[in-house]
Parts: structure tokens; sequence; C-alpha cells
């Protein structure tokens, strides 16, 4: 399996793994990571507002998830130890984080701050 290709401008979240994940890192100024596993409740409840601002902020912010059940390297670099946990990456630095299923206006506001 070669890698991904990864959109200039996603207008929906982006499948992220363990072999582009430094790659979705450099290519996009502004990352936020929806880490998550398929037995995670909470982790769909948040995932129809990570769909909805991907396409709402299409060009402006990348929204992408992990499965961390199948990336554990990943999640164990950035210290994941609650899902859902959304990272935000400004220029492939790791600027925030939101832990835990938090309601779409407290999401937005977080991320689109780094805009």
């Amino acid at each position: 399996m070669g890698t991904k290709e990864l959109l200039d401008k996603p207008d929906s979240p982006i499948s992220l793994d363990s072999k582009c994940f430094d790659q979705a890192l450099t290519k996009y100024p502004l990352l936020v990571v929806d880490c998550w596993a398929e037995w995670c409740v909470p982790c769909r409840m948040i995932a129809p507002i990570v769909d909805k601002l991907a396409n709402k902020y299409k060009g402006e912010i990348v929204f992408g998830k992990l499965n961390v059940d199948e990336s554990q390297d990943v999640a164990a670099r950035f210290g994941i130890r609650s899902i859902p946990t959304l990272l935000i990456f400004k220029n492939g630095e790791n600027v925030d984080g939101i832990i835990g299923a938090m309601p779409e206006k407290a999401v937005e506001e977080k991320v689109t701050a780094y805009k």
C-alpha cells in the first residue's frame, strides 16, 4: 500500500494513519486531528460536528481523523489517554487540544481561534 493522497482543500475529514500523519502536518498550515476509536460512543457523538466544521471551513482548516487503535504510535507520541481528543496543529506544531465531546459552538470557537 502506498502513501495516501492528501487533498489540497478537503471538504470532509481526511483519514490519517501512521504512514501519512507527518506528511499531513507538513502540508496543512492548520490541521485539527480527531483521535477516535470504533468502540468509543462519545467519539461517534463528536464525529458529525467534525464533519460539519470540515465542510464549513474548507480551504481554511483541514480536519483529519486518526483511529488510535490502528495508529497507536501516533497516539502515544502525543500522549492521547482519553478519546475523543482533538489535536490542533498550526504550522506542524501541536498548539492546543480538546479532550472529550464538546458542543459544536465550543469546538468551533476553539479551532477558529488559530485561523
